[in-house]
This record gives structure tokens, sequence and C-alpha cells, in this order.
């Protein structure tokens, strides 16, 4: 990781989901990343840290990435940023949760949409957004010095689940392929769920991509 940035890693929401503050060590700006719940954690991190909230970030549209957006809206001046094509879901994001059984409030409507090549800014980081469709339609993940955020696109040993709406296997297999593995194989990888890993350590041993995976949806 570059010298003067740092990764706040919370694991929120009841479907556990990793949610990043990533500052600017210089600026004290910083961006979260898919906060999918505990809003008033995220918050104690963020005071606990001193930081500004520029932007609030959603890697894609399902409710546990999405669930505290309102929150964090409430309680800053940070814009909500999502990709165009997942952007309807976090509009009614409650029905999705109660289909689960749970309850999560409906999210405010973003206020810029991202997409491939587009730059933000945080201090004296750069995060570029990478389109990598597969697990959603408008599924990004954010690119900034060897470090990866991908969502739900990419896990240590596993790929995002496509059987749910708007998913695609084959979609999502190339995403991998061809956005994220030619970054480079020391890059490291902050997935949606579960511990962090490597490019190079996914191209060697993820069985989805080195022939023993089941392309089963």
């Amino acid at each position: 990781m570059a010298s003067g940035m740092r990764i706040r890693w919370l694991v929120v929401g009841p479907l556990q989901t990793n949610c990043y503050i990533l500052s600017c060590e210089r600026t004290g700006l910083c961006a979260v990343i898919d906060p999918g719940g505990d809003g008033p954690r995220i918050r104690e991190a963020i005071e606990e840290e001193g930081l500004q909230v520029l932007y609030i970030i959603n890697t894609h549209g399902h409710f546990d990435h999405t669930g505290a957006n309102a929150y964090l809206k409430a309680i800053s001046s940070a814009e909500l940023l999502i990709h165009r094509a997942d952007a309807p879901m976090i509009l009614q994001q409650s029905r999705s949760a109660a289909m689960w059984g749970l309850q999560v409030e409906d999210s405010p409507p973003p206020d810029r949409f991202i997409d491939e090549g587009d730059l933000i800014i945080i201090g004296d980081i750069t995060l570029r957004v990478l389109h990598t469709p597969g697990h959603t339609p408008g599924g990004i993940s954010l690119f900034t010095d060897r470090v990866v955020f991908v969502g739900d696109t990419l896990f240590a040993g596993s790929i995002g689940r496509t059987d749910f709406p708007g998913g695609n296997y084959h979609q999502l297999i190339s995403s991998v392929r061809e956005k994220l593995f030619p970054l480079g194989d020391d890059v490291v990888v902050y997935p949606g769920h579960g511990p962090e890993t490597t490019i190079g350590q996914e191209k060697r041993a993820n069985p989805f991509f080195t022939g023993h995976g089941f392309d089963w949806l």
C-alpha cells in the first residue's frame, strides 16, 4: 500500500459485509466504500480517525453493501456515488432486504453516477473506476496504488454469485480476466466479504480460473 493512504476495515450488517474507510493521511479526507449497515459504528470509526467524508461509494446496488447510505448521508455532506445500472436497486432496497427477513432503510438517490475510467480524488489518493459487471449489471471496482476494492466480483478462492436478478456468470468471469487480472499479481484485493487476497493468488489458485471451477449458473 502506498504511503499516505490508510484503510480502516469494518465488517458490518447481518450479512457480514466488508466496509472500507479509505483515507488520505495528509488531508484527513476519506471515502466510505460499501457501508452495508451499522451506521453508528462507521460514524464512530470516522470520528476516531478525525476524518471528513467526501464520498460514499457503492461497488454495487445490493442492500448489504448500501444499507447505511441514508445514515451516512444524514450525518455528512458526502456525495453518494454508484454506477447508473445499479442505481434503481438502492431506491427500493427495503423490499430486497425484506425478502431476507431484514429491515433496511431505502437509500437516498445518488449524487453522481460513476463508470469505467472515471477518477475519484480523495486528497492525495486517486481511485480509478473499473466497470466489472457480472454479479450485478452496474458492479464496479476501485483501483489505486497496488490496491483494488472489488465488491462481490472476486473473493479469496471464489467469485460473486450470479443467480440474482441481473447476474451473468460469463460476464463476471470476463470482468475478472479482462479488468482485474491485468492490474498485476502484487495488487492486494479487498473483497466485499471474507479475507483479503492478491491478484496473483487468485490467478494461481482460484478454481474458477484454474480449470477446476463449476460453470453451473
